[in-house]
């Protein structure tokens, strides 16, 4: 009972600020309105938060990245579980027997880390989950003593930056090594080098 009268509090501040917009002309369209009444209501003392990787299971990974991540669509269950076996934390996020949140993390221990592959089922975004997801990773004994954590986001920088990442203004540069490779090995089968 007390969970629902803290949801119907917050709902009724939410009526409040929607109405406050509407009567100063904010535009509210681009949020999603189903989704903040979702993260009201949601009940979500069921999810189970974990970082054993033998629990993952590809099948179910690879269909949550095709439903909710346009970067890794597609990515084989042998490329998944390579990734996986190298990454260290990997943590997921469960619905009962669901698979319904990923994120993976590299790092040297020390120095420099990198999250990867953040991801949260569309049907569950807008609850905290996803700030969770990234704080696990953060807190995890492999990542929580480096220096620096980087990431690489294409359209999440207002959500990141909410948990305290912040955009990096030095110059950062990248191969692509698969694309160099295709690319040297057209060159050795045009032009052989001799030894």
């Amino acid at each position: 009972m007390d969970f629902l009268y803290s949801r119907l509090f917050l709902l009724q501040n939410l009526v409040e600020l929607i109405d406050y917009n509407h009567q100063c002309e904010v535009n509210l369209s681009s949020f999603s309105l189903t989704k903040l009444f979702l993260s009201f209501f949601m009940d979500c003392r069921h999810i189970q938060f974990s970082v054993d990787k033998n629990l993952i299971d590809l099948g179910q990974l690879q269909s949550l990245f095709n439903v909710s991540a346009f970067w890794a669509k597609d990515r084989s269950l042998q490329s998944l579980e390579i990734a996986i076996a190298h990454s260290e934390p990997v943590v997921s996020v469960w619905d009962h027997s669901c698979l319904i949140g990923f994120a993976r993390a590299t790092s040297d221990g020390i120095y420099r880390a990198t999250i990867w592959d953040v991801v949260i089922h569309p049907d569950y975004q807008g609850a905290g989950l996803g700030r969770k997801l990234v704080q696990t990773v953060l807190a995890h004994p492999h990542i929580n003593r480096v220096e620096k954590v980087y990431l690489m986001t294409t359209n999440e920088q207002n959500f990141y930056s909410r948990i305290g990442f912040e955009e990096n203004q030095t110059t950062t540069m990248v191969i692509n090594l698969q694309q160099g490779l295709i690319q040297q090995e057209l060159l050795i089968a045009t032009h052989p080098v001799s030894v």
